[in-house]
């Protein structure tokens, strides 16, 4: 290498495009914010400060005494109870629905038209996906609650609705994105739809589907304890009701009790990716 290509410095080719995105990107948040009122300055005013102290101090000690204790963890059971049965609902909707939604076991697939039904049918789908992932799983809870009444029931439906149209679009994206060539040669040579999906598409998509399905349990635990505010039960329904009552030692311990069930429910996550690696 020349001594005047040593001298030179290192350019990006494309730092003038870089510096063009970065000004858009700036020139588009920057009004969203000023809509959204966005103002975190005002968090160290003197007052937002003395309220915060205030706030936080009504928090200590956190509850201690064995009968909280009992109850933080049934909450905390029912908690995980919701996510996992909501999940099962999801992934017996999603499944199904990602079947029907995917063109890669589609006769399309391999050049042969499809009949106005199947394309009918296949938009359908996709539509009835769309619907049940652009509902937030706070609205299903509230709806649920209305219909049978304070309890995990609302919040084990509202995940399985909203989750089975999060579940079929990124389970489909999935396998479109693999290599379709196992699949295409199967369905070519005579095997059925069903065959070519698990002995072509699913074999070499199986880590992906499975470490999403277990992210999204991860996220179920996440969302339980939220519905649990609109009376979805479990650990968000008994840290409201404790700062209903103005009990901040309860909902410092229930808090606590929350943050470790994330941890808990991450490292699990985390272990079944590797183990599925």
């Amino acid at each position: 290498m020349s001594a005047d290509a040593l001298a030179t410095p290192y350019r990006d080719p494309a730092w003038r495009g870089r510096i063009a995105l970065l000004i858009v990107g700036v020139a588009i948040v920057l009004p969203l914010m000023h809509a959204a009122e966005f103002r975190p300055w005002s968090l160290f005013e003197a007052d937002s400060l003395k309220a915060a102290r205030q706030f936080l101090a009504n928090f200590l000690p956190p509850a201690t005494s064995l009968a909280f204790l009992e109850t933080a963890a049934i909450a905390t059971w029912q908690t995980l109870a919701i996510a996992t049965a909501g999940m099962a609902i999801a992934l017996v909707l999603a499944i199904p629905a990602t079947c029907v939604m995917t063109r890669l076991v589609s006769v399309s697939a391999i050049g042969k038209p499809m009949a106005r039904g199947p394309v009918a049918v296949r938009v359908g789908m996709r539509w009835a996906m769309v619907l049940l992932r652009s509902v937030p799983e706070l609205v299903f809870a509230l709806f649920f609650v209305r219909l049978f009444g304070l309890g995990p029931t609302a919040g084990v439906l509202a995940i399985g609705l909203s989750y089975a149209g999060m579940l079929a679009k990124v389970f489909a994206e999935i396998l479109e994105s693999g290599d379709e060539s196992p699949t295409r040669a199967l369905l070519a040579n005579g095997a059925s739809r069903t065959q070519a999906l698990v002995f072509g598409a699913i074999p070499q998509s199986a880590h992906e589907l499975l470490s999403y399905g277990v992210y999204r349990w991860e996220c179920a635990v996440r969302g339980s304890v939220m519905m649990g505010f609109v009376g979805a039960g479990g650990l968000g329904q008994q840290i409201d009701t404790s700062m209903k009552m103005f009990e901040g030692g309860e909902t410092a311990t229930l808090l606590a009790v929350f943050v470790v069930l994330v941890l808990a429910a991450d490292r699990v996550s985390r272990l079944l990716r590797e183990r599925l690696a």
